[in-house]
């Protein structure tokens, strides 16, 4: 499986590597889950978004929701149909049924978002709406890796900060409709 641009942490984030890496550990259903998406051998597969944004979210409030959604990305330029990922998403469905799972190929997301091709899927991420939602996370022979393209510390320290690189109606939207201030009342919003 290739994973270019692992997380390589800076000292001040080895902190946050070593917590999160210890939530996903401690987590059943979340690790269940990344192991899940191991078996499929997905080049560059790794879970993604609110997975571990959430899971970060609820510690740091002490508060815990249930998973809404289980965000697979993938990188495969050889296959960037549609029915690929639905045939991914059906085989963790079998595995998992209880989990809500939605797999995108980030090799073919650019199109749905305007933007050049990516390079991968921390190239992907990259243009998220916000920064502190692109963060994931794979399993390799049982060691936990994290992917990020802005890094952990301000999810740590729960700032929520529009991606300059995507149009701030689109993070508008998404705070609107996500509530997140609401749901983590000591996020606190970075304006540009």
């Amino acid at each position: 499986m290739s994973t270019p641009n692992r997380l390589s942490p800076a000292p001040c984030e080895q902190p946050y590597v070593e917590q999160l890496t210890h939530w996903l550990n401690s987590d059943e259903i979340r690790l269940a889950a990344l192991q899940m998406v191991a078996q499929l051998n997905l080049p560059q597969g790794m879970v993604a978004a609110g997975f571990i944004r959430n899971l970060v979210w609820d510690k740091l409030h002490q508060c815990h929701y249930p998973l809404n959604d289980v965000d697979v990305i993938y990188y495969d330029a050889s296959d960037v149909s549609i029915a690929a990922e639905q045939a991914y998403c059906a085989q963790l469905h079998q595995w998992q049924p209880a989990l809500p799972w939605s797999v995108k190929n980030q090799a073919r997301m650019h199109l749905r978002n305007g933007d050049e091709p990516y390079q991968s899927c921390v190239d992907a991420m990259s243009f998220w709406p916000e920064r502190e939602t692109a963060v994931a996370a794979s399993i390799n022979e049982q060691q936990i890796e994290l992917f990020t393209p802005w890094g952990l510390s301000s999810l740590f320290q729960l700032l929520l900060t529009p991606n300059s690189r995507r149009d701030r109606r689109i993070f508008q939207q998404r705070l609107a409709s996500k509530n997140w201030l609401q749901r983590y009342p000591k996020l606190q919003l970075v304006t540009p």
